[in-house]
């Protein structure tokens, strides 16, 4: 028995939330084995990648550059911090605040895993070639200032994988 084509949907745009999630998946899987072989999930790499970009930072400001709920948030900053990854510390000025940063056993790790990460980076910006890499950061720096919302008070320009990336390049 023959099934009847759907009918195609009423939009005219192409599935760009769906598309980017394909692109952010196939882009991590690059990067995935160098975190599995490390023993550090994704989420807490984000963390460390970002501070390390930025020095110590609020869990607030956290879980918006990376993206993560604040309920999953807590979590994963509790467990980096029973594993020596991050060290969080009250404010002198406000003691209901708090700033996380990280250890010295997480820079270690990410001193390590640099080389591995870097090369990936070669290995992607050879298959996608340097100026289309560079003009994609530029595109997904553009994308993120555009689209944030007004009321965002966040003092940086980053988001997730690889659009996490400063503007030299660098992310995961």
């Amino acid at each position: 028995m023959r099934r009847k084509p759907p009918e195609a949907p009423p939009l005219k745009h192409r599935n760009l939330p769906l598309m980017m999630l394909q692109a952010r998946e196939h882009v991590i899987a690059h990067f995935r084995p160098i975190l599995n072989a490390h023993g550090i999930t994704e989420q807490q790499w984000r963390i460390v990648r970002l501070l390390l970009d930025t020095g110590p930072l609020e869990p607030h400001e956290i879980g918006e550059l990376c993206r993560l709920s604040s309920p999953s948030l807590a979590g994963v900053l509790s467990r980096m911090e029973n594993i020596g990854y991050v060290q969080r510390k009250r404010l002198a000025n406000d003691q209901r605040r708090v700033r996380v940063s990280l250890t010295p056993r997480s820079r270690a790790l990410a001193s390590r895993m640099a080389p591995l990460i870097e090369a990936v980076y070669a290995h992607l910006e050879d298959l996608l070639g340097k100026e289309f890499a560079q003009d994609f950061y530029r595109v997904l720096d553009d994308l993120i200032v555009k689209l944030r919302p007004q009321s965002s008070s966040t003092p940086h320009s980053t988001s997730t994988e690889m659009s996490e990336a400063p503007r030299d390049g660098s992310a995961v």
